[in-house]
């Protein structure tokens, strides 16, 4: 299967959707400060918490990002992440509106979209910084947002980790999903932060090699997001150097 690299992204069209950054970064908080309070089988207000943070999420992520300009053989891969993100956020509201839990697979595969759609959304942040041409407020908040975005991921794939097998770490499955998946979202922030306080644990090789892979991976990140920053900031810094000289043999 061929894939076709991305075309290189023009600065005005990052420059057009800047004003949506800082929303997005809220949007991507959203999900983790509702979590304490969200809930499927109480109020009414508990039960839409969820689903609205997701759905907000992702039309913000639809307006912040430029469309990406690549395809996977004969399918453009800005199509694919937007049916990802339309799946995702149809997923969150499905089990409102029906009368029993979805099962379990149902469950799973959820999950792995969501997880997939907020992975590629860190891949794209990464690559609207690679080509942006100056350092601002705004797309500070895009580079804040693609870490929350990591610990979102992150979170998702260890619920998925868990349900597939329970032995994975070491929590009590007997309560809710949403419950399940806001524990193991803490785990996933206090690992990439590198706190781990220790309350939640690996319980198994493979919670334990899906704790390393994401340290390493937080790491590296966090690398690339401080290197691309600073390399636009040195560029842009360059710029307006030489543009001074300029100006003033003009006058």
């Amino acid at each position: 299967m061929r894939i076709t690299a991305p075309i290189r992204l023009q600065p005005s069209s990052i420059r057009a959707r800047e004003p949506h950054f800082p929303l997005f970064l809220i949007a991507a908080l959203l999900p983790i400060l509702l979590f304490p309070f969200a809930n499927l089988d109480g109020t009414p207000i508990q039960r839409l918490m969820m689903p609205l943070a997701v759905t907000v999420l992702v039309i913000e992520s639809f307006l912040a990002l430029p469309a990406w300009v690549a395809r996977i053989g004969p399918l453009p891969l800005n199509a694919l992440y937007r049916g990802l993100g339309v799946i995702s956020a149809l997923g969150v509201w499905w089990p409102l509106f029906s009368a029993h839990r979805p099962p379990l697979v149902w469950y799973i595969v959820i999950l792995g979209v969501r997880s997939v759609f907020y992975l590629l959304t860190a891949v794209r942040i990464i690559q609207v910084l690679a080509n942006s041409d100056r350092v601002s407020v705004r797309t500070l908040c895009l580079g804040a947002a693609g870490y929350v975005h990591l610990g979102l991921t992150a979170g998702l794939l260890a619920t998925e980790l868990q349900l597939v097998d329970a032995d994975s770490f070491n929590i009590d499955m007997s309560g809710l999903h949403e419950e399940l998946m806001a524990r193991l979202s803490y785990f996933a922030f206090i690992t990439i932060g590198s706190i781990g306080y220790g309350d939640v644990l690996p319980a198994s090789p493979i919670g334990e090699v899906f704790a390393v892979l994401l340290s390493i991976s937080s790491t590296l990140y966090i690398s690339l997001l401080i290197g691309l920053l600073l390399s636009r900031f040195i560029a842009s810094q360059s710029r307006g150097e030489r543009s001074q000289p300029a100006a003033g043999e003009r006058s």
